[in-house]
């Protein structure tokens, strides 16, 4: 079987070396096989998903691409270190005298921080809207496929499309595209793939059913939720490690991926367009959001939340450093990406809070005008709170686990993330909305 890789060449010297020092490291502190087996695989879940700006600094340090190491994420009994152009991991730091000197040539780290979050904003913004146009297409203006009264609820295809996408970029791609710019990855699916997809709002579509008695749907359609986009992921990694094999095999570009040229030069005019294209996309949403401010509010719902959704990613982008850390200074349960559960969680709660106070006859009589404070609650879900989520990078956390050695892991993570948030949604939201009889 054709696995994209030669059995006969030699495994890279980089990703091999690298796997010794951790392996030989964990047993010189008394540690077991079985605990080089976990710190393996809590790598590989945190490496599946985001790790924030760890992710970018250690990229920085990585070197060429011999000297770069494998992220090791099991699909099908294979791991991606056995496809050539695998992603760059983001983890052991790898010094020589060729990288020190590529090193000095780059941006001060102050802009390099700047160039990030910029890069995050503006895919963050394009994330927000991507989504608000999927939930349009397939909603019941135009297909009539989903709508907030089924359990095809209303963010199910962006769910979809960037947990697809995610299989592409993520764990296939991202490697390649770290060698051009660590930003430009990392602003490609933390940011916008990461606000494409939301998971507070698949919560809260449930919290609805729940409320208005259809528990059987709620039940349903987190389990259809969890099917449609784990199939999405894993169609999106085969099709693009197909598509990575055919290119090889073509000689269209080789083995190495894509050349390095993460330099001075190219930084500085990626920098520049990225910033033209947050002010285009950030400066665009505050003018229209002044413009529609008090007509329609779909669109000014819209807006104002491509102006608050980059501040969503930037929390996200640094919660994500918590992933594979643990708990406590025995880091306890180092394999739950808790960076990701909190910023879902959060998210979900947040989302819950808004939702009561515009149901609430009380709030609502408390404050000036009932329309904007629509507007603005409306934007912080759909915005803040959807960006501040993400299923993409749960999914891809979720199928890193469920392929290890403890594919039991998955289903507690992902049974930890839907019971907590569906919990708290339902004391936030539902409860007050019970109590008080609110339609």
């Amino acid at each position: 079987m054709d696995h994209g890789y030669n059995e006969s060449e030699p495994r890279r010297s980089g990703s091999f070396s690298s796997s010794m020092r951790r392996n030989s490291f964990v047993l010189l502190r008394g540690g077991s096989h079985n605990e080089i087996d976990d710190e393996n695989e809590r790598r590989s879940v945190s490496e599946a998903g985001d790790i924030g700006c760890r992710e970018l600094n250690s990229k920085r340090h990585s070197g060429n691409t011999s000297s770069r190491e494998n992220v090791v994420v099991p699909i099908h009994g294979h791991s991606f270190d056995e496809l050539p152009g695998s992603p760059a991991s983001p983890g052991v730091i790898l010094h020589d005298k060729d990288h020190n000197e590529e090193y000095r040539k780059e941006l001060p780290m102050f802009l390099m921080t700047i160039s990030s979050l910029i890069h995050l904003a503006a895919f963050g913004i394009l994330g927000v809207l991507s989504r608000y146009l999927l939930e349009k297409l397939f909603g019941p203006q135009v297909a009539g496929v989903t709508n907030a009264d089924s359990i095809l609820y209303t963010d199910l295809f962006p769910n979809m499309v960037g947990s697809f996408l995610m299989g592409w970029f993520g764990p296939v791609f991202k490697g390649d595209i770290s060698k051009f710019s660590p930003e430009l990855a990392v602003g490609l699916t933390t940011g916008y793939l990461g606000s494409l997809t939301t998971f507070s709002g698949w919560n809260q579509n449930m919290l609805e059913l729940s409320v208005n008695n259809h528990w059987v749907y709620s039940v349903f359609g987190f389990l259809l939720g969890l099917f449609l986009v784990a199939y999405s992921f894993i169609i999106g990694v085969t099709t693009a490690t197909c598509f990575k094999q055919a290119i090889y095999k073509t000689n269209v570009c080789s083995k190495s991926g894509l050349s390095q040229v993460n330099n001075l030069g190219s930084q500085s005019i990626l920098l520049l367009v990225m910033i033209a294209l947050f002010g285009l996309l950030w400066g665009g949403s505050v003018a229209l959001l002044k413009k529609d401010f008090n007509g329609d509010v779909s669109t000014s719902r819209l807006w104002f939340g491509c102006v608050v959704g980059p501040v969503g990613v930037w929390i996200r982008f640094y919660l994500a450093q918590l992933n594979g850390k643990g708990l406590g200074k025995k880091e306890i349960m180092k394999w739950m990406p808790f960076g990701t559960l909190i910023a879902n969680v959060s998210a979900c709660c947040i989302m819950a809070a808004f939702a009561t106070m515009k149901k609430s006859v009380s709030f609502r009589y408390l404050i000036v005008n009932g329309k904007h404070f629509d507007v603005v609650a409306s934007g912080i879900q759909f915005g803040l709170c959807g960006c501040l989520s993400t299923v993409s990078t749960f999914i891809a956390e979720y199928r890193a686990m469920e392929e290890s050695e403890h594919p039991w892991r998955a289903y507690v993570y992902a049974l930890t993330t839907i019971i907590i948030s569906f919990a708290l949604g339902t004391l936030i939201y539902s409860v007050p909305v019970w109590t008080k009889g609110w339609s």
